[in-house]
């Protein structure tokens, strides 16, 4: 029997928000004395001793939207909050001020062999920057001190003048940031930083090449394709109505690139059973042959004939609702009333596929997309986390620095 909610309202987008807060209060270490208090899983079921630090960044932004609704107690949410902070701040292992992107839930040590992120640290120190403007005092203060910990030159290829794209110590840095993707928030936290930073001149010096879909006309466009990169700098950053220097508006190329990838799920609907008019999104999830960060649409470098397999994560409409809402709703509508197995206590589990002999739903929820989802849902909303989030003097300065400014 289909579960039916009411054309184009409120209702679900509201279960879909309280749901994806219960993840960050039901997947944390809140054990007092444990070492690893206040991280937050990656997965909710594969893997629990493993968290993610980008986990924990969006968990601020839940604990934020909680008081705010009154799904929790002001006082718990601030203990909460001001505890992990100590734990980042004495505990939790960093080099310049960057830490680890997988840590152990008990321990908070490094787990598998993974790479000191910046990306990753940007996403945290987000929700860091998000938790002091909304509790002020000391949580206030802690962040400050967690923000201007991060030595961004250290993470700085000075030949290309761009951010490597990671670091391992076994390793070495790697890789750069060469291109228009998810890290614009790099760019106004770097170049604002009172202890380490950057020259405005490493926005300007990313490529942003730039095509069409049909006729959706200049997109700026990342590697694959995938909606995240469209998303995450959004989720935080208030672009709305902002231009930079030379004309770019990145609101609007993210509304180019949400109806791009809706796009070019219509004109794959009959390569891909799961594709279609209400059926799109594609972006990193869990699929039927396990994680994939490939999963992407039109304009992109990669081969997404090869990428794509007809898995849907519903993170992607979700997490694009504040740029294209009456298809996003109309998509998570139909998600929610024609299969049920796609629903699970944290809201709409990470990914389906019609493609095999049975249909595919994923078992488990990830953090960074029930994370994507629960900010861009409020901010659809009400605004709340873009309006406390820019208050943040640091984000102000770095936009003014960048000339991104409003039109």
């Amino acid at each position: 029997m289909k579960r039916i909610i009411k054309s184009y309202g409120n209702k679900l987008l509201k279960k879909e928000l309280k749901h994806s807060f219960y993840f960050f209060v039901k997947e944390a270490n809140l054990e007092k004395n444990s070492k690893g208090y206040g991280l937050v899983r990656d997965k909710s079921e594969l893997a629990p001793d493993i968290a993610s630090i980008a986990s924990v960044g969006y968990g601020f932004a839940a604990l934020v939207i909680g008081v705010t609704r009154k799904w929790i107690n002001y006082r718990k949410a601030y203990y909460r909050v001001n505890k992990t902070l100590d734990n980042f701040l004495e505990n939790i292992e960093n080099i310049n001020g960057f830490y680890y992107h997988f840590l152990n839930m008990k321990t908070g040590k490094r787990e598998w062999n993974c790479e000191v992120s910046i990306i990753d640290t940007a996403i945290f120190i987000c929700g860091v920057i998000l938790a002091g403007e909304f509790f002020g005092r000391e949580i206030k203060n802690k962040a400050d001190k967690l923000y201007k910990n991060i030595n961004w030159n250290w993470y700085t290829d000075k030949s290309k003048n761009q951010f490597y794209m990671g670091y391992s110590p076994e390793r070495g840095f790697w890789g750069q940031w060469d291109m228009y993707a998810e890290q614009l928030m790099l760019y106004v936290l770097g170049v604002s930083s009172p202890t380490h930073p950057i020259d405005k001149s490493m926005y300007d010096s990313i490529l942003k090449p730039c095509g069409d879909y049909g006729n959706i006309k200049n997109i700026i466009y990342t590697y694959c394709g995938t909606l995240f990169t469209y998303q995450y700098s959004h989720a935080w950053i208030d672009f709305r109505n902002r231009v930079d220097k030379n004309g770019i508006d990145w609101f609007e190329n993210s509304v180019k690139a949400t109806l791009a990838n809706r796009m070019y799920c219509i004109d794959n609907k009959n390569r891909f059973k799961t594709f279609g008019d209400k059926s799109w999104g594609l972006t990193p999830c869990v699929g039927p042959k396990g994680y994939s960060g490939g999963f992407g649409a039109m304009p992109a470098f990669t081969d997404l004939q090869k990428e794509n397999d007809g898995t849907v994560p519903p993170c992607g409409a979700a997490g694009s609702i504040v740029f294209a809402p009456k298809e996003c709703i109309e998509t998570l509508e139909y998600y929610y009333n024609n299969f049920k197995e796609i629903w699970c206590k944290y809201g709409f589990k990470d990914g389906y596929n019609l493609e095999g002999n049975r249909p595919w739903f994923a078992k488990e929820c990830i953090g960074i997309n029930k994370g994507i989802s629960l900010i861009m849902i409020e901010n659809y909303l009400t605004g709340l986390i873009w309006e406390i989030f820019m208050k943040n003097e640091y984000v102000q300065k770095g936009l003014e620095i960048l000339c991104i400014k409003i039109d």
